[in-house]
């Protein structure tokens, strides 16, 4: 009777290790799938912008005499495959090239399609800062789940690591941060 009993005891405490053990890997699945979806669709928002900025060169250069290259940071991108952090950054600064041949020259501000790209710009940043924010809030509790006892376990059997955060820093960088101040 005492050993049935001590079977029992070892079959139920197997069980729950089997049930926590498959409902904290389910946990990271779904903040995989999270995050896979959140880097899709900021890839889609990125691509748009590329994209825009891309049909804005012959627009500025059809309404401006410039010489040389217009917004030359796209042209050099459209052969290179960069990561979509690398691609954000990039973005920014065509953006800010872009605003400057609108700030300095007063006659693109009456082209209809130049008016219509920035207003999608300016769209597409919302976009992107919604989607930065959920995919930085959705890498925040799967590094939560990496980093805490016992879900850590769980990632150490998975060999499942740390992600970084949009802006490219990680977890330790916003302790290190925090305690700066």
């Amino acid at each position: 009777m005492n050993v049935v009993f001590t079977v029992l005891i070892i079959l139920i405490i197997i069980c729950l290790i089997l049930i926590w053990y498959v409902n904290t890997y389910n946990k990271y699945q779904s903040l995989i799938i999270k995050i896979n979806e959140a880097e899709a669709n900021i890839d889609t928002t990125l691509r748009k912008r590329f994209d825009l900025l891309n049909k804005s060169i012959n627009i500025i250069k059809g309404n401006t005499k410039i010489e040389g290259e217009v917004l030359e940071l796209i042209v050099k991108l459209r052969s290179r495959k960069l990561s979509n952090f690398d691609l954000d950054r990039q973005l920014y600064e065509a953006i800010n090239e872009f605003n400057y041949y609108k700030e300095n020259y007063p006659e693109l501000e009456k082209v209809d399609s130049l008016v219509k790209i920035e207003s999608a710009l300016d769209d597409s940043e919302h976009e992107i800062n919604a989607l930065r924010k959920y995919y930085n809030d959705t890498i925040t509790e799967y590094n939560k789940l990496t980093k805490k006892f016992p879900s850590n376990i769980v990632a150490i059997m998975l060999k499942y690591k740390e992600k970084t955060y949009f802006d490219g820093k990680n977890m330790n960088d916003d302790i290190i941060n925090d305690f700066k101040l």
